[in-house]
C-alpha cells in the first residue's frame, strides 16, 4: 500500500492510499482559498486510487468545508459515477450534507422541454399517467376532507369558524362589485340580443322568461363559479401554497394539527356557503339589468317581473342553487389540494395557482354538463 502526502497550502491536505477499496483522507480547511491549487490534482489523485472501482473519501479531519469544498466533493463523487464507481463519504457532519444538497438536487432536475426523439406512444402513455396520478391524487383528497367534514359536522366547536367567517368575508363580500359587474352586464346583453331577434316577431315580452330562466337554471351559478375560481380558487391556492413553502404546514403537522382540518376545511365551508348566495345576487342583478334593457324596448318593469314569475319556479331557483353549491365545492377544494400540492420555490406558487384555476374550470364545466343530463332524465 502507498501512503503519500501532498500539501497544496497550510490550510488543506491530502492523503491517498491504494489498495481495495482505494481511500483519500482530507484534512484542514476546505474552502475557496484552498481547493483551487489542488483541484486538478485532487481529481487527478482520485481516479488514480479508486479507477473503477470504489473510493472512501474520509473527512473526519476536516475542520471547515464551505461550498467551495462542497463542489470538489460533489465533483469527487460525479467522476467516481462517470468511471462505473462509487464514492463513499466518512465523518459527513450535517454542514457538509448541507452544502452538498443543492448540488445534488440541480443534477436531478429534468429539462422542461423533453427530449425531441420520444415516441408518441412513450408520451401518451405519460399523459395518461399523470392524467392518472392527478385523478387519483383528487380522489384520496375528497376522502381527507370528506372525513374532516364529517367529523366537524358531528363536533362544530372544533371548526375554525373564525377563520370560516374570514375567508366567507374575503371569497363573498368582497367579490359583490365584480359579480355586480359581470351579472348587470350579462342580464343587459342576454336581454338586448334576444329582443333584437323578438321584435321581429313582436314577442319582446318573451325575452323575460329567456333571461329569467338563463340565469336561474344555468349563467347564474356558472358565471358565480367561474367568479370564484379566479378569485378564491387561486387564492386559496396561493395562500396554502406559501405556507408549503415556507414550511409552515409541515410545522402544523409537527405540533400533531392535520392541515386538511386546520387549513381545508374553513376554506371548503365557506366556498359551499359563499356560491349560492352570490348566485342568488347575481341572479337579481342580472334580471334587473335585463330590465332595464328592456323598458328601452316599451316593456315596463312591471310587466317584465310579472312575466318572470309566471316563467319560473321554485325548481329552477333551487336546482341553480345546488349546481352553486357543488361548483363551490369543486372550486375551493381544487384550491386547497393544488396549494397542498405545491413544491418548493417561489415558481412554485405560481404554477399551483394556475392549475387550480385551470383544473376547476374544467371540473366546472364536466359538473355542468353531468347537472344537464341528470336533470334532463329526472325532468326538472
Amino acid at each position: 500500500m502507498a501512503d503519500r502526502d501532498h500539501s497544496a497550502d497550510s490550510v488543506l491536505r491530502y492523503a491517498t492510499q491504494e489498495g481495495t477499496p482505494g481511500r483519500m483522507v482530507f484534512a484542514g480547511r476546505m474552502d475557496a482559498y484552498s481547493v483551487g491549487p489542488v483541484w486538478a490534482s485532487v481529481l487527478e489523485a482520485a481516479a488514480r486510487v479508486a479507477g473503477s472501482g470504489e473510493l472512501v473519501v474520509d473527512l473526519s479531519d476536516v475542520s471547515y468545508c464551505d461550498g467551495a469544498g462542497a463542489a470538489l466533493l460533489y465533483s469527487l463523487e460525479h467522476s467516481a459515477t462517470q468511471r462505473g464507481g462509487a464514492l463513499r463519504m466518512h465523518g459527513v457532519t450535517g454542514a457538509i450534507e448541507g452544502h452538498l444538497k443543492p448540488y445534488r438536487e440541480a443534477e436531478a432536475v429534468v429539462s422542461a422541454r423533453p427530449p425531441q426523439d420520444i415516441p408518441w406512444t412513450q408520451r401518451l402513455r405519460q399523459g395518461v399517467g399523470s392524467v392518472g396520478h392527478e385523478i387519483f391524487a383528487q380522489i384520496a383528497f375528497i376522502g381527507e376532507y370528506g372525513s374532516a367534514l364529517m367529523l366537524a359536522i358531528r363536533h362544530p366547536r372544533r371548526v375554525r369558524w373564525g377563520d370560516t367567517l374570514r375567508v366567507a368575508e374575503a371569497a363573498g363580500f368582497q367579490a359583490l362589485p365584480i359579480v355586480s359587474l359581470i351579472a348587470f352586464l350579462l342580464g343587459v346583453i342576454l336581454a338586448f340580443q334576444s329582443a333584437i331577434a323578438m321584435q321581429q316577431f313582436g314577442a319582446e315580452i318573451f325575452v323575460a322568461d329567456l333571461v329569467a330562466i338563463s340565469l336561474l337554471r344555468e349563467l347564474g351559478p356558472l358565471m358565480m363559479a367561474i367568479l370564484l375560481a379566479g378569485r378564491s380558487g387561486a387564492a386559496f391556492a396561493a395562500e396554502i401554497g406559501t405556507m408549503k413553502v415556507n414550511e409552515e404546514v409541515n410545522a402544523l403537522t409537527t405540533m400533531g394539527l392535520d392541515p386538511v382540518r386546520f387549513l381545508v376545511v374553513p376554506k371548503i365551508l365557506a366556498g359551499v356557503f359563499v356560491a349560492p348566495l352570490l348566485t342568488l345576487y347575481a341572479n337579481l342583478i342580472g334580471l334587473l339589468g335585463a330590465a332595464l334593457v328592456m323598458r328601452g324596448f316599451g316593456i315596463p318593469m312591471v310587466a317584465f317581473f310579472n312575466q318572470v314569475s309566471g316563467a319560473v319556479d321554485l325548481t329552477d331557483l333551487t336546482s341553480g342553487l345546488f349546481k352553486a353549491a357543488v361548483f363551490g365545492l369543486l372550486v375551493s377544494s381544487v384550491g386547497c389540494l393544488r396549494g397542498l400540492q405545491t413544491g418548493t420555490g417561489a415558481a412554485a406558487v405560481g404554477r399551483s395557482t394556475t392549475s387550480a384555476v385551470v383544473s376547476a374550470i374544467i371540473l366546472i364545466v364536466i359538473a355542468d354538463g353531468l347537472f344537464a343530463v341528470l336533470f334532463y332524465h329526472l325532468g326538472i
